[in-house]
């Protein structure tokens, strides 16, 4: 396994919710997190003050100069990167029928385009890590189709065909990249679904704690995808 001590790993979406849980494990485990959101100064009443493992920045996903600026930040403060978690996500009403094209486009710059950008920033570093760690949070979304919402579904399908681009690109310098596909997550997005009890949901910390395996498994023992769902279902 992987020592956490020194690595230096980048979150988005870290203000609520997988984001959140996920890098709260991180600190745990003695990662040193640069972490993103909208909002950055809500992240200080969450993981305390900066210090010399934590620091917080600017992250629009839709705004490609916070992008910019958030990984060169990070390299000034800590000189590396090792890591990089996609976790910040949207979802949004578009089906085949109906919706409006504003929506579609919002879906695509968050749901795709910032991770496939985060990763092209931060790709030089992590290839020279040696163990460079991407975690994409996707959704079963995309692996499988289940309602009409037709524009989430391209969306997840479209993260996880990037993490498989990603992860060709970066085999042979010791880049591994895994998509984490989770059903139904206690978390605020998942809050006006009633098909599904609360309580029986995933547990955001269940999830935390996959990723700080992932992060942690040596460059011989890669996954390409996890599956993780709270209910049996046929995904074929």
């Amino acid at each position: 396994m992987l020592d956490a001590d020194g690595r230096v790993i980048l979150v988005s979406g870290a203000s609520r919710g997988i984001g959140r849980a996920i890098a709260v494990r991180l600190l745990e485990e003695g990662y040193t997190v640069s972490l993103g959101a909208r909002r950055p100064e809500t992240l200080a009443n969450i993981f305390g003050k900066e210090d010399s493992r934590r620091s917080y920045h600017r992250f629009d996903a839709e705004d490609y100069g916070t992008l910019e600026r958030w990984v060169a930040d990070t390299l000034d403060l800590r000189g590396r990167i090792d890591g990089l978690v996609n976790n910040a996500g949207i979802n949004g009403e578009f089906t085949l029928e109906s919706g409006e094209e504003a929506v579609l486009d919002r879906l695509w710059a968050v749901n795709c385009k910032a991770p496939l950008f985060l990763i092209r920033l931060c790709m030089p570093h992590l290839r020279r890590s040696g163990a460079g760690r991407i975690v994409n949070v996707s959704s079963l979304s995309g692996k499988r189709v289940k309602n009409e919402n037709v524009a989430y579904s391209m969306t997840k399908h479209a993260l996880v065909a990037l993490s498989h681009t990603v992860r060709k690109a970066g085999w042979e310098d010791g880049v591994r990249v895994v998509t984490v596909c989770p059903s139904f997550v206690r978390t605020d997005m998942t809050e006006g679904v009633t098909r599904v009890a609360r309580e029986e949901m995933i547990d955001p910390s269940d999830l935390a704690e996959m990723t700080a395996t992932i992060m942690a498994l040596p460059n011989n023992a890669s996954v390409a995808e996890l599956i993780v769902n709270c209910r049996a279902e046929d995904l074929w």
